[in-house]
């Protein structure tokens, strides 16, 4: 009797384990909300905006140049130019070509006085550079006339000059040449009594006064209101240059 009521128990029992796995298979799924999957919690920090108004928080920050460092790309700053040779530049040998030559030395220099034939008044100055390379003089020289006897000087006649006031450049191997005309008018009277002489600085800016040179006047010469032209490269134009004194 025992074994007939067994196989009944038996089924009932698989019949109820049956039926639970049914409603499981059938039942909701209990993760899932009503707006679709939760996201992870990696997807949640992606997306969160920074309250500081930095870039959202987990993202990669964006690369920026240190602080006070220029771009690769910054444009270089132009060099500038080499500065500007002044005009006629120097020479090797210390020289220059035009009148900002260094000044003649006078061991280099030449000087002659010789009256002016056809003109027995006016005296033609000439100096010639013998020097290695161009130098140059003041505009005019430096000129006085007086008696070669007198222990003072300082009542010297200086003759009135035409107007320049720029260096003479005197190449090398060349010369210059200026005229003094010791008595423009022609006068035989009234002139000046003892003048017997006149001494001839050729650069009166600098060279030293041992650089002077004298040179003698014939007796009887007739000296007033002498007058004085610039350097010139030619007599010629040392005579106009001479006749412009005083105008």
């Amino acid at each position: 009797m025992f074994v007939r009521n067994r196989r009944p128990l038996l089924a009932s029992v698989v019949l109820v384990v049956g039926a639970g796995l049914a409603l499981t298979a059938c039942g909701p799924d209990n993760t899932d909300t009503a707006g679709g999957p939760k996201p992870s919690a990696t997807t949640a920090a992606a997306v969160t905006p920074s309250t500081a108004g930095g870039p959202a928080s987990g993202a990669p920050a964006a690369s920026a140049p240190a602080t006070g460092g220029a771009s690769h790309t910054a444009t270089k700053a132009a060099s500038a130019p080499p500065a500007a040779s002044p005009s006629g530049g120097t020479r090797p040998s210390g020289g220059g070509a035009g009148s900002d030559a260094r000044p003649c030395d006078i061991e280099n220099l030449t000087v002659q006085a010789t009256a002016r034939s056809g003109a027995p008044s006016q005296w033609v100055i000439e100096v010639h550079n013998t020097g290695a390379s161009a130098c140059s003089l003041s505009s005019t020289p430096g000129v006085d006339l007086g008696n070669s006897g007198s222990r003072d000087r300082s009542n010297n006649l200086k003759p009135i000059l035409a107007s320049g006031t720029l260096r003479y450049p005197v190449a090398a191997g060349q010369k210059a040449y200026v005229v003094l005309d010791l008595d423009p008018s022609g006068a035989t009277t009234g002139t000046t009594p003892g003048i017997d002489e006149f001494n001839v600085l050729v650069d009166d800016e600098g060279m030293p006064l041992a650089g002077t040179k004298n040179f003698p006047l014939p007796s009887g010469a007739h000296v007033l209101n002498p007058q004085m032209g610039v350097y010139r490269p030619t007599v010629a134009e040392a005579v106009t240059s001479e006749a412009s004194a005083g105008k």
